[in-house]
């Protein structure tokens, strides 16, 4: 009888350990599921990296820079004018990608990209191999932007949610920073220009596009244009040397900037 019991005891002993290891054994196939699943989800073609430091302090903005005063950032209820149907005809965007002369599986950012006017076609030229990181400090304009790559199925993408000091670019990898009628808006320009200096790889440049400051017939805010001269009394002293213009934009000053003694 007592050998009987004891068989018994063993073998509910023995299910009840099968059914403990089951159990466990089918907790973590669905805890390594839900991590893949994670990492999947945070892999995703479009995904907006919202990953900001915040413990990091922002100094206040400034309000002047060397004689000028810095213009508010543009408001992301104001994107329809960014992707106005008369920006090609005041602006000649076409002919303005074209001077950026850029290459099939370059890495790029668009800083200060809004809804994306001028990511979607940087991706597009440089192709499937290539990357662009789509910078904004709103990401409301990062949504709108990531909308209109789904529709158009442009996916080598990487919008990024920057920060007024850094736009949380990868050191040493990007081959163009391009800052489209953004740059007089940079409340921090100095801290700015660092974090883009580090960005670039050996050869690489910073492209401002702003509205010219010289010229009186340009219907834009004084504000919101620079002089060629502003441009280069500000880039200079933060490292940057000037290596081409471009001068055939309507309303637009080009100007490429190298690394001075880039190491």
């Amino acid at each position: 009888m007592s050998h009987l019991l004891s068989f018994h005891v063993r073998i509910a002993f023995q299910t009840v350990i099968c059914a403990v290891c089951a159990c466990a054994l089918s907790l973590a196939a669905d805890e390594e599921s839900s991590l893949k699943k994670s990492e999947r989800s945070s892999q995703r073609p479009l995904a907006i990296d919202f990953r900001i430091d915040r413990s990091v302090e922002i100094p206040p903005p400034r309000t002047q820079y060397m004689g000028r005063e810095i213009a508010q950032t543009m408001h992301y209820t104001g994107a329809p004018w960014l992707v106005r149907e008369s920006r090609q005809r005041e602006e000649d965007c076409r002919l303005l990608l074209e001077a950026l002369q850029i290459q099939p599986g370059q890495t790029i950012c668009d800083l200060g990209c809004g809804n994306g006017f001028y990511t979607l076609e940087l991706a597009r030229r440089v192709g499937p191999e290539g990357t662009v990181y789509a910078v904004d400090i709103q990401p409301q304009m990062l949504r709108l932007l990531v909308t209109r790559a789904r529709q158009e199925k442009i996916f080598n993408i990487k919008p990024v949610l920057g920060t007024f000091i850094d736009p949380r670019l990868p050191k040493g990898e990007v081959d163009l920073v391009f800052c489209v009628d953004v740059y007089h808006e940079f409340s921090h320009p100095e801290k700015m220009l660092k974090r883009i200096r580090e960005s670039l790889s050996d050869g690489g440049q910073i492209v401002l596009a702003e509205f010219r400051g010289e010229d009186a017939t340009v219907p834009i805010k004084p504000l919101h244009k620079m002089t060629k001269a502003q441009v280069k009394k500000e880039l200079e002293p933060n490292g940057f040397v000037l290596q081409r213009e471009f001068d055939q934009l309507p309303w637009q000053h080009l100007m490429f900037f190298g690394v001075q003694n880039k190491e």
